[in-house]
């Protein structure tokens, strides 16, 4: 669940973004899991689904290694663009299927928030377009 004012709109990155409606300080939480509003999927229940909702369903959820559950950001989170140099970072407890994500560094009001799908979703090169 996002813990920060955002709105969306069109990204130079990739369709629509997540973007900042307020100043965010280095080191403020910006998203947490909360299992009462997110939601998790194991991979069968997303298979089940009829096209057009599976692949739509695939491209808004991640893919916890670890857990082999699919996360669903319930909110507008969903729509955060990856990038190389990202402006969020997620923060893993120990044993926890989910953290919560950090600002690293200040960023701006109107600034887009991004994050590196590769440092956190197992199903990252199918997105990045990066598949072997």
């Amino acid at each position: 669940m996002l813990t920060i004012k955002t709105k969306l709109g069109l990204s130079p990155i990739a369709g629509i973004g997540l973007f900042a409606a307020e100043d965010i300080k280095k080191g403020t939480v910006t998203w947490r899991f909360v299992p009462e509003f997110d939601r998790l999927f194991r991979g069968d229940e997303i298979h089940a689904l009829p096209e057009p909702a599976r692949s739509n369903l695939l491209d808004h959820v991640y893919l916890d290694d670890a857990s082999g559950l699919y996360v669903l950001c319930a909110d507008n989170a969903r729509f955060m663009n990856h990038a190389d140099d990202p402006n969020t970072a997620g923060v893993h407890e120990a044993g926890a299927v989910e953290g919560y994500d950090v600002a690293t560094r200040d960023i701006a009001a109107g600034e887009e928030l991004t994050c590196d799908y590769q440092s956190f979703d197992a199903d990252a090169n199918r997105k990045l377009g990066t598949e072997r």
